[in-house]
């Protein structure tokens, strides 16, 4: 093991304790602090090395151990460092805790996985962007990971009609999986999988996502986009990832605990909501100190698309957006799509509250994102009055300035490939 060790221990002690320890302690990282340290030679009797990263290269150990405490590291420290070794692919312990990396398994077709640092990020969104952009130029099949998900993996060949949503609805299925919203929105095929349970690192206990996986390599996709489920990560060993954090999580929720794991295993990082209200620079800033030094981060806002004509209508829109959203989400509507707006329900995982705005809803057209209980609610209703519904995607639209959003995404999906070899 490598040690983490800190200046305000006595080093007499701590080489007492590392000579203790039945496992080899092949080095020790000092991590800070003074108080007990007296010169250059600290005598812990390993070597020291300057970084953890270094003595996990240099030593190849099979856990780092953490031997440090208050003050020098505290519990945003802790977390920090936790993901800096799981990064590693190192396990990370201390006294009283142990956080191993979440299992990843390696398959034989081309993946790039879109993940998230919790849920309502905008990531299924993102994924659906990430699928129209990449179809253009790969054959490629979408694995969704949900919570309602199948119990064996379906495919879906074909974009689903609402009347096909309505009826699964109706058998008792979740409609609003996120496999069906992704062929709904993305048009390409997609393969849907479950999971349950998420740790604080991304694991999941239970899946069936790697069977998934071989479907779609059975159906002969040239690149698999796996798309994450809330702030839990697929089982693969994905060839590229890309992070989703939005702007509206709290910033030392977004940036910190075990998202700074997320962030440092990504190759692009991807800021939602990123509107003029929100702190977007400041989460910009607290991510980059997790990042690689070449990982790209791009700020985002999402904008409804109706994926029917709504020019003329009046419509009411149903999403998940908070209410301070909405007023913009109404204009975008009316500017971009010709719509007169007559209400914004962002309530379609409260079914409650979403009851209470079909009751007030006065329109000819129901667009409404796929999710949640947009179709055991919203649609049922339209249904039952004779409205029309039209399903919204979400564009995924870059702020001024940043980086080209799909020259990214090219460049993943090229290094995604590059790293499976083709076979005869």
């Amino acid at each position: 093991m490598v040690a983490i060790v800190d200046g305000e221990h006595y080093p007499p002690v701590v080489r007492a304790a590392l000579e203790e320890i039945e496992d080899v302690v092949l080095a020790a990282v000092l991590v800070g602090g003074i108080e007990k340290l007296r010169g250059d030679d600290q005598g812990y009797g390993v070597p020291l090395e300057r970084s953890v990263e270094v003595a996990v290269e240099r030593y190849q150990p099979d856990v780092v151990l953490d031997l440090s405490d208050e003050p020098v590291l505290g519990p945003r420290e802790r977390f920090a460092l936790a993901g800096r070794v799981l990064a590693l692919g190192v396990p990370y312990e201390g006294p009283d805790f142990r956080f191993d990396p979440p299992p990843a398994e390696h398959v034989s077709v081309p993946t790039l996985a879109v993940i998230g640092t919790g849920k309502r990020v905008g990531k299924t969104a993102v994924t659906g962007h990430v699928a129209r952009r990449l179809a253009g130029t790969h054959r490629v099949v979408v694995v969704a990971m949900g919570r309602g998900g199948p119990p064996d993996p379906e495919v879906v060949f074909v974009r689903p009609t609402v009347d096909a949503l309505l009826e699964l609805s109706r058998d008792g299925r979740h409609a609003a999986s996120d496999h069906l919203e992704t062929a709904v929105v993305a048009g390409v095929t997609t393969v849907g999988a479950r999971r349950c349970g998420g740790g604080l690192a991304g694991a999941v206990p239970v899946s069936n996502v790697l069977e998934g996986v071989s479907v779609a390599s059975g159906l002969g996709a040239e690149l698999v986009v796996l798309d994450g489920s809330g702030a839990a990560l697929p089982p693969v060993a994905a060839g590229r990832r890309l992070l989703v954090v939005s702007a509206s999580q709290p910033v030392d929720v977004a940036a910190g605990y075990l998202n700074t794991y997320r962030a440092r295993i990504s190759d692009l990082v991807v800021v939602t909501m990123a509107e003029e209200d929100a702190p977007h620079g400041q989460l910009a800033d607290a991510l980059r100190s997790h990042l690689r030094p070449w990982t790209p981060l791009i700020r985002t806002v999402l904008r409804p698309r109706p994926l029917e004509t709504v020019s003329g209508e009046r419509v009411a829109f149903f999403g998940t957006a908070p209410a301070t959203h909405h007023a913009r989400l109404a204009s975008h509507l009316e500017e971009a799509h010709g719509a007169s707006v007559s209400l914004v329900s962002g309530n379609l995982a409260d079914r409650g509250r979403l009851r209470e705005d079909l009751a007030a809803a006065d329109a000819d057209v129901f667009v409404v994102e796929l999710k949640a209980a947009a179709v055991d609610v919203v649609v049922e209703e339209a249904t039952r009055r004779g409205v029309r519904v039209v399903i919204a995607a979400n564009d995924v639209v870059p702020l001024p300035g940043e980086a080209p959003l799909d020259e990214e995404l090219d460049r993943l999906a090229a290094e995604a490939v590059a790293l499976v070899p083709e076979t005869v």
